[in-house]
């Protein structure tokens, strides 16, 4: 049995207040009311569908997701490259211009990767600027007037030391390379010294035993075995110490 339009407002004025009948009655037609009436609350009566009640069911229904155990001794054995191929087939990150051979120290963002690089910079600007009553936000041109950046002593007081090298003839900034002492375990007497480029704590700790191996074996103490290399840059290291490093 088919029921009117009319037959339903009738019924609705029989069981609900004047505003709740005209917010349902033009409700249901597709139609919006403009009043200058105050509207019921949203704890007012509300038809529920079908389908809303299917989809209400449905996530009470749903199991909980699985709980998360961490392992943090997985980080252990986790290297760079494992890293980087994980962002490359996830679409986080890819090295900029790869189909022409990359261009080393640039990197694109894939749509993962830009979503989270967006969270992150949201996040930062929450924590950093928008909580904080003592800053400001401030988004300024890089570009400026060659007077500005003598002026902050950019162009007098701020340089890179350069180094080079004694065997390759290369040069290299200060920052970039490690030194270390070669200490002999028993005695704890120094056989020289090593040094190494800027990498991972494994790269520099292979490359530094492959010099200490070097050292010792022109040294005549082939075998011997070393303290654990303590690194420091050479922009911290003594004149007397330098003199040592190769």
């Amino acid at each position: 049995m088919r029921v009117s339009k009319t037959a339903v407002a009738i019924h609705i004025l029989t069981a609900a207040t004047y505003n709740i009948m005209l917010a349902n009655a033009f409700c249901s037609s597709g139609r919006t009311l403009r009043s200058s009436r105050a509207w019921p609350s949203s704890n007012s009566l509300r038809y529920v569908t079908s389908k809303e009640a299917t989809e209400t069911k449905d996530v009470e229904a749903k199991p909980s997701p699985p709980e998360v155990i961490p392992n943090p001794a997985a980080y252990d054995k986790l290297k760079m490259d494992d890293i980087v191929s994980l962002c490359k087939r996830r679409g986080f990150i890819f090295p900029s211009s790869e189909i022409y051979n990359g261009f080393a120290g640039f990197f694109d963002y894939g749509p993962l990767g830009a979503e989270l690089k967006k969270n992150v910079k949201d996040e930062w600007w929450k924590t950093f600027v928008t909580r904080r009553e003592d800053v400001v936000g401030l988004d300024s041109s890089i570009i400026h007037n060659p007077t500005t950046w003598q002026s902050s002593g950019h162009l007098d007081g701020f340089s890179d030391p350069m180094v080079d090298c004694k065997e390759t003839k290369l040069r290299y900034r200060a920052d970039q390379l490690f030194c270390a002492p070669v200490n002999l375990l028993e005695g704890g007497s120094n056989v020289g010294y090593v040094c190494v480029h800027e990498a991972s704590d494994e790269d520099m700790v292979k490359s530094a035993k492959k010099m200490a191996k070097k050292i010792l074996k022109e040294g005549g103490k082939a075998g011997s075995k070393i303290e654990p290399f303590q690194f420091k840059d050479l922009t911290e290291v003594t004149e007397e110490e330098m003199d040592q490093v190769p």
